[in-house]
């Protein structure tokens, strides 16, 4: 056996290991590739199926054959080639219409997360909100009411049941005029100073100065009558006033929408009352004072709608000086003028 200059024997045709393995030599070749189906022992079978129809396997020379197309059913959609591409980024698929007026660099929902609650106007405001201050804004309105019509209705007891008081105001009747300038100045103040009416606690100062004033000027008025007749205009004025406030928060029918046609009637019922100054009737008198209680009562509907909040016209949560104002005021005339009725009827 020859060797090589390391010591390892030469494969060639006289190294017998060679001849007796590999078989004899090829030409040409030092070792030539091995044949495994040639292998020493049992030829390994040749691969058969799996089981899968249609579909042939590779013969021993791994060549594979072509595989057969199955034929499927067409939908009546057109088929065609696609246009692929890279896709920019950035912007839409290729194929769909781009608009160029949106933003392309701006944050989606996607990368930042959904948006907040807090942000959104149309959930921050919700209405049951809404409906809780305005029902605390009523509450608010008639407490002050009630406390006004109270002082109010104490002074027209005191100087109706109490003789020294109709003797005094009958002998001073300076007073009457001082209290009626301190009132017109305090409802001058409170209908025209927005921002001095919601200032606290100088508004309720001025409301407490002009309920105290007005107070005194309505217990004068009362003492020029008799008992029965007080007595007789309080009753009626009390049930027309809770009649009408009933009515007003349960009717459908929006009276604020007849403010301006109850502001020229008011226009009229005045020039009315200088007529009567110089016209003394008795029939003429119970004519004016009838067609200012009705013209008051529509008023004190229009005012308690004002405090809904659900028609044409309403006031601000904030305005409850202002809305009891109204209120009294409204209350306060129906009570002079039905009892301007009783008295001359009585006459």
């Amino acid at each position: 056996m020859s060797q090589d200059k390391s010591g390892f024997p030469v494969m060639g045709e006289n190294n017998p290991l060679h001849n007796n393995v590999y078989g004899p030599p090829q030409p040409g070749f030092g070792m030539p590739p091995p044949n495994y189906s040639q292998a020493p022992g049992e030829p390994y079978p040749p691969a058969t199926g799996y089981g899968q129809p249609g579909y042939p396997q590779a013969g021993p020379g791994f060549a594979p054959g072509p595989y057969p197309q199955m034929p499927y059913a067409q939908m009546p959609y057109p088929q065609g080639p696609y246009t692929q591409g890279p896709y920019q980024q950035g912007h839409p698929q290729q194929g769909f219409p781009v608009d160029p007026m949106a933003p392309t660099g701006g944050p989606g929902y996607h990368s930042e997360g959904p948006p907040s609650y807090y942000d959104n106007e149309e959930f921050t405001d919700s209405g049951f909100e809404d409906k809780t201050i305005r029902q605390a804004f009523i509450r608010k309105v008639f407490m002050v009411l009630t406390v006004q019509l109270a002082v109010t209705f104490s002074f027209v007891a005191v100087f109706t049941f109490v003789d020294e008081a109709k003797y005094f105001v009958r002998r001073n009747p300076w007073t009457y005029y001082v209290s009626y300038a301190v009132f017109f100045v305090c409802l001058i103040v409170l209908s025209c100073c927005g921002e001095f009416r919601r200032k606290h606690p100088w508004n309720l100062v001025a409301l407490s100065i002009l309920t105290l004033s007005l107070s005194y000027m309505v217990g004068m008025i009362a003492s020029f009558y008799d008992t029965d007749t007080v007595i007789m205009a309080v009753g009626i004025t009390a049930v027309v006033c809770f009649t009408v406030v009933l009515f007003s928060l349960q009717s459908k029918y929006d009276f604020t929408s007849c403010q301006g046609v109850l502001f020229v009637c008011l226009i009229v019922l005045l020039l009315f009352s200088v007529l009567c100054i110089f016209i003394r009737h008795r029939i003429l008198h119970i004519v004016y004072a009838s067609l200012g209680a009705l013209l008051f009562t529509c008023f004190l509907a229009v005012d308690t709608q004002l405090l809904l909040g659900n028609k044409k016209l309403a006031l601000s949560p904030e305005e409850y000086i202002f809305a009891s104002l109204n209120l009294y005021t409204d209350i306060i005339n129906i009570f002079l003028y039905i009892l301007a009725i009783v008295g001359r009827s009585r006459e």
